[in-house]
């Protein structure tokens, strides 16, 4: 239905090399010094590298708008709504790496199968969970208003809480967080007082 290549964002720089680089078996002595002098100037002036979360949420941002793009007819960001927020996550299914059993497969609810099977692969519910966050945060980052996040919508949280119980339960594992003991406060016990002199 969509021409977007969700991994092509993320090989793109892969694939691009340097573009002004001499030959193989070359050396261009001329021009080493200045460029070592160049390239300490702009390493000097370039701003701080991205973290690895501000990097991921800039290529769904781009990711997400490329699917925007391609979408038939094409959407703007101020016409996306919690359904095309939907229709997208379910798009991304096809790329998912999680084998998520059926009731009819053998190994329904077991964490570890035995074997393989046929059932299909989805995107993990914390991927998608995770991957709402840093769009949330992106789209009110580029001027979209917390009210109208389409992102933070109710449809969006309750289709998130929905995969997660039918992963849970097809992989027989707990999406619950552990809550975190308090550490015992140990009562301190003071001798009695001596007693007073007659």
């Amino acid at each position: 239905m969509y021409a977007l290549g969700i991994f092509s964002l993320t090989t793109r720089h892969q694939a691009t090399g340097s573009l002004n680089s001499p030959p193989q078996g070359t050396t261009n002595f001329s021009s080493s010094s200045s460029a070592a002098t160049a390239g300490g100037a702009a390493a000097s002036s370039s701003p701080p590298s991205l973290s690895r979360y501000e990097s991921q949420k800039r290529r769904d941002w781009n990711t997400f708008g490329q699917y925007l793009r391609n979408h038939r007819p094409p959407l703007s960001l101020s016409q996306c709504s919690s359904a095309h927020v939907l229709e997208f996550l379910r798009y991304l299914d096809q790329f998912g790496k999680t084998k998520i059993h059926t009731h009819m497969c053998p190994f329904f609810g077991h964490p570890n199968p035995p074997a393989p099977c046929p059932c299909p692969l989805r995107q993990a519910w914390g991927s998608l969970d995770a991957l709402i966050g840093r769009l949330r945060a992106a789209y009110e980052e580029n001027g979209g208003k917390p009210e109208t996040n389409p992102f933070g919508a109710r449809a969006v949280r309750l289709y998130l809480r929905e995969v997660r119980e039918v992963q849970s339960k097809a992989r027989g594992i707990s999406y619950e967080k552990k809550k975190r003991k308090k550490p015992q406060q140990h009562e301190q016990h003071h001798p009695p007082p001596p007693p007073a002199a007659a």
